[in-house]
C-alpha cells in the first residue's frame, strides 16, 4: 500500500475530517439505525476520502492509488472517537489491485460485526457492505427514494440497472403496484429480495430478473410491456455481448432502450452520475432526446446535503461542474408522451 502523505498533510485531512463531523451532530443522536455521509472529501477538503456511516458501520472509501492505509486508519480513529457507538469499520481501497481490497478490509470488528440493515423514511434495506465495490445502498439517491415512497402510490414500475434493488424497494413501499427488478448480478438481486423480506413485501420471482439490460429491454419491447415509471440509474460503464453502458459518451442511447417502455404521462427517471459529464453538458443530452415533444423535463432532484457535504473549505474538488445540478450524481425526472397514447396498465 502507498505509504501515506506527509505529517502535515495528515493533520489537514484530519481537521477536514473533524470539521465535517462538527457540521453533522444533528446525524448523531440515536437511533443509531440510519445511513449518512459523515465526510464527503470531494466538497470538503480531501478528495481521496469519503467517510460514510451505516447504522453502527463506518465505511472509509479510499480512492488514493494503491490506498492510503496511514490516512484511513487515523480517520477511522477519529470518527470512533467522536462517534463511540460505531463497532465496526471497512476500508475499501477503490483503486486497490486486489479485488477482495476494493470489496473492502474490516479495520474494526468483523463482517460478524457490520450492520445488515438500516432504516430510511421508514423503509428497511438489507446491507452486504464488503460484499460490493461500492456499500450496497447508495447514499446520493437518497431524495430519489423518497420521491418513489412519495410518488408512485398504485403505479407499475421498472427499476432497470436495480443493483440491489432500493429505489425499487423504495417504489414498493409507496405502495407501487408492482416493481420489475432488473440487474445482471444475481446475488445483487438477492440482496433486493432481502429487503423484501425486512418489510413484509411479497417477493415474486417474476419481478426479480437476473438478465442483461439490452436483451431484457429487447424483450420487453417486442411484448409492447409498458411502465408508469421506468428507473433508470446505470454504472459509469461496463459492456456485456449485447451492448455497451457509457454515460460519458452514449447516455441518449439507454433512455432510447427504455423510453418506449414508459406509457403516456409517464415518468423516465434519468441518472447519470459520471464524474466528467458536467450538468450543463447533461441537460444538453436531455433537450437533444425532447426535442421531439415526447420528453419533458419535470424536475430536478437534488443529491442530500450530507453528500453533497456540509463543512466546505472552498469549491468542490471535482473534475467538472455538475450544475445545475448540485452533485455529480445527477437526477432528472422526466414526462414521456407517446405517439399511440397508450397508458401503462398496473
Amino acid at each position: 500500500m502507498a505509504e501515506g502523505p506527509p505529517a502535515a498533510s495528515l493533520d489537514a485531512a484530519l481537521a477536514r475530517v473533524g470539521a465535517a463531523v462538527d457540521a453533522r451532530v444533528a446525524w448523531l443522536a440515536p437511533p443509531h439505525d440510519r445511513a449518512f455521509r459523515l465526510f464527503s472529501g470531494f466538497s470538503e477538503g480531501y478528495p481521496p476520502l469519503g467517510l460514510d456511516v451505516y447504522g453502527r458501520t463506518l465505511v472509509a472509501h479510499d480512492h488514493a492509488e494503491g490506498g492510503d492505509e496511514p490516512l484511513v486508519r487515523a480517520a477511522v480513529e477519529l470518527a470512533r472517537r467522536r462517534l463511540p457507538f460505531l463497532r465496526a469499520a471497512l476500508w475499501k481501497a477503490r483503486k486497490a489491485a486486489a479485488p477482495e481490497d476494493r470489496r473492502g478490509r474490516f479495520l474494526v470488528g468483523s463482517p460478524a460485526e457490520a450492520d445488515r440493515r438500516v432504516r430510511e423514511g421508514g423503509v428497511r434495506y438489507a446491507l452486504a457492505l464488503d460484499a460490493f465495490r461500492d456499500a450496497s445502498l447508495y447514499l446520493d439517491t437518497r431524495n430519489l427514494r423518497a420521491w418513489a415512497r412519495q410518488t408512485l402510490a398504485g403505479a407499475s414500475v421498472l427499476n432497470a440497472f436495480a443493483h440491489t434493488g432500493s429505489l425499487g424497494v423504495a417504489a414498493r413501499a409507496a405502495p407501487a403496484a408492482r416493481v420489475v427488478h432488473l440487474d445482471k448480478s444475481r446475488p445483487a438481486l438477492n440482496l433486493a429480495k432481502d429487503s423484501y423480506a425486512l418489510n413484509g413485501f411479497a417477493v415474486r420471482r417474476a419481478d426479480f430478473r437476473a438478465a442483461d439490460f439490452f436483451v431484457e429491454t429487447a424483450r420487453l419491447r417486442r411484448e409492447s410491456a409498458l411502465f408508469d415509471c421506468v428507473l433508470l440509474d446505470p454504472p459509469f460503464f461496463s459492456t456485456t455481448a449485447s451492448g455497451r453502458v457509457d454515460l460519458e459518451r452514449d447516455f441518449a442511447a439507454l433512455v432510447d432502450k427504455v423510453r418506449p417502455l414508459v406509457g403516456d404521462g409517464g415518468r423516465l427517471v434519468a441518472v447519470n452520475n459520471a464524474l466528467y459529464v458536467s450538468g450543463a453538458d447533461y441537460d444538453r443530452t436531455l433537450e437533444a432526446l425532447a426535442a421531439d415533444g415526447y420528453l419533458e423535463l419535470e424536475a430536478r432532484l437534488p443529491a442530500p446535503d450530507d453528500v453533497v457535504g456540509l463543512a466546505r473549505p472552498g469549491p468542490a474538488h471535482l473534475p467538472a461542474d455538475p450544475g445545475p445540478y448540485n452533485h455529480p450524481t445527477k437526477i432528472a425526472i422526466l414526462r414521456v408522451k407517446r405517439r399511440d397514447g397508450r397508458k401503462a396498465t398496473a
